[in-house]
């Protein structure tokens, strides 16, 4: 994004060119700063910013920023390197989580909203049927599925969470038509979790998977939505693919509360709040 703004310079109006070179000159600060700082830093007007912007493809100042904010984030220095033996804490905590935003941003960029679509529908409509949801999970993977249960339960929505593989192929032994099962694995090559995803899917269940592309789990669901942050051995590495399977159960119980609408939410969400309120320590 830099190079191209670095490019388009000299085909720029003066006043817009001052505002790419404060761009390239500090656009971290760029990225967080008001309008009135910008103009004022650049020596130009508002809206003079607001063209600039425009003149580079994208619809305003905000959607400027929010880009500029996760090409920066995907470039900062520390991502995709290794913890030396004599970093301090502070140089931890930054690697750490400017690896985590890093992955985060590039997920939003490569994300498919229609799998998602298909995912969510298919969730709300077994909701609605009052058919059975499951979500599976080895390991991390089944910590990932016990948070999906617990968020999808806050919603009034009952589904049950299984980390063990024997139980996971007997319970998907009994699913059926319009029930539905979440499969979630970071390689996609547990075999009791592909075992079954296939006896559910052949039972008539709707399988959803959140896997890593090309991985044998990826092909053997209905949908398939992409988690593709393969955890480097070799050097340390924060469970972010973990993280990354949290952020897109948020992304399916968002949606799929969305579909079932206020009207039935509130009311539950309410009755929850109270019984747990009633429940604490004076």
């Amino acid at each position: 994004m830099l190079e191209r703004i670095k490019a388009s310079l000299p085909s720029l109006a003066p006043a817009e060119q001052r505002v790419g070179k404060l761009v390239l000159l500090d656009p971290r600060a760029f990225a967080n700063l008001p309008v009135s700082e910008l103009s004022d830093r650049a020596h130009v007007s508002k809206p003079t910013v607001v063209r600039f912007c425009r003149s580079m493809g994208y619809d305003g100042l905000s959607d400027f920023k929010l880009k500029l904010a996760g090409s920066v984030s995907e470039g900062v220095p520390f991502i995709h390197r290794s913890v030396d033996t004599d970093d301090k804490v502070s140089d931890v905590l930054v690697k750490v989580i400017d690896n985590t935003v890093a992955a985060f941003l590039k997920y939003r960029n490569d994300a498919s909203s229609f799998a998602y679509e298909k995912a969510s529908e298919a969730l709300a409509e077994t909701y609605k049927q009052r058919k059975r949801i499951e979500f599976y999970g080895v390991g991390n993977s089944g910590i990932v599925a016990q948070d999906a249960q617990h968020k999808f339960f806050r919603l009034g929505v009952t589904s049950i969470a299984y980390s063990d593989g024997h139980m996971q192929v007997m319970s998907a032994s009994t699913v059926g038509p319009g029930d539905c099962v979440v499969v979630i694995s970071n390689s996609g090559r547990t075999r009791d979790l592909m075992d079954a995803c296939d006896i559910a899917r052949k039972n008539g269940a709707t399988t959803i998977v959140i896997t890593a592309s090309g991985s044998p789990l990826a092909s053997a669901g209905h949908v398939h939505l992409a988690a593709d942050h393969p955890e480097g051995y070799d050097r340390y590495s924060p469970m972010v693919s973990r993280l990354l399977h949290l952020l897109m159960v948020d992304i399916l119980a968002t949606s799929v509360a969305l579909r079932i609408g206020s009207a039935k939410l509130q009311p539950a969400l309410k009755e929850m709040k109270n019984n747990l309120r009633s429940k604490r320590y004076a």
